[in-house]
């Protein structure tokens, strides 16, 4: 099984953050962003891929996860989606990269997903699984489906205390379920489970995951540091980079969307393509499919 090792750490805005590297330093960069509740082993085949093939990759621990550390007790541990992207944001200045590739799905697509709406000079080109990956909070109370409700339990179930205290409790219990239910078709076994599932033994974990699942429902406040980016975010600011959107066939969580609901977001030219037999945590269930995605990103970025 491969290990994503060693790992580098390096202080960017309120965080030390952990993350992998491969490749050439000098190479096309690509950042491949986990989501919950996953890690950087989302990855482990993804990257040596990119990485033979001339890109500098960087997969870095989000906040709450693996051995990312806030460099403050006192700053909040917020889980809200613009501090996710200014995290992205902070980790690209101080890695003194101008310019990236931005791949992800989940929270970290939703990371990837800001930084090319709101500072899109710092992005090449966009993969974002589940299209429009930012919240429209001021929508929040708005029922979806009820076929399409049911699949959301484990956020309302994080809105309460017991919710909490069930996450607190047994972590590994309540992320296992939710891999299994997201990715019916995915044949994970226990090893790689518990490789990913250590990430989830941070100190912040519980604190970030609750104030995510809280804060895009509106039912609790943001970070003030982050006020200015989550008013930007409320006007659903379109995407205008180059992008390659992306929909489970099998996703547990969000069902296949059609190309058209999501186009109103994206200015630029976009591709959106159906992975049959792929659930929600796609870089791992079909990492060559979302290789292969992230060098067209690259290749379509590079001077010809």
């Amino acid at each position: 099984m491969k290990s994503m090792q060693p790992l580098r750490s390096i202080q960017a805005g309120v965080l030390d953050v952990a993350y992998f590297e491969a490749g050439p330093a000098s190479g096309p960069p690509v950042l491949l962003m986990h989501g919950f509740p996953y890690d950087i082993h989302a990855y482990a085949d993804v990257a040596p891929l990119l990485a033979g093939q001339g890109c500098r990759v960087i997969v870095p621990y989000l906040r709450g996860y693996g051995a990312t550390r806030f460099l403050s007790g006192a700053t909040p541990r917020s889980g809200e989606q613009a501090a996710l992207g200014a995290d992205l944001l902070a980790l690209l200045d101080a890695l003194a990269i101008p310019r990236a590739v931005l791949a992800g799905y989940d929270w970290g697509g939703r990371a990837a997903c800001v930084v090319a709406a709101l500072w899109p000079e710092r992005c090449a080109g966009l993969l974002s699984f589940n299209s429009y990956n930012l919240q429209n909070i001021a929508q929040a109370m708005k029922p979806e489906a009820p076929e399409n409700e049911h699949r959301l339990w484990y956020q309302y179930y994080f809105h309460s205390a017991r919710g909490r205290n069930g996450l607190a409790a047994d972590r590994r219990a309540v992320c296992r379920l939710l891999w299994q239910l997201w990715s019916p078709t995915w044949a994970f076994d226990e090893a790689t489970f518990k490789r990913s599932a250590a990430a989830f033994d941070n100190p912040d974990f519980v604190d970030v995951v609750i104030h995510s699942y809280r804060h895009r429902f509106g039912l609790v406040a943001g970070d003030p540091a982050y006020a200015d980016i989550e008013l930007r975010l409320s006007a659903q600011p379109p995407i205008s980079v180059p992008a390659i959107t992306f929909d489970g066939a099998d996703d547990g969580v969000r069902p296949v969307a059609k190309p058209a609901a999501h186009a109103r977001h994206f200015t630029g030219k976009r591709s959106h393509r159906i992975v049959p037999g792929v659930g929600h945590n796609m870089p791992q269930e079909a990492p060559q499919v979302f290789a292969d995605a992230v060098m067209e990103l690259v290749h379509a970025s590079s001077p010809h």
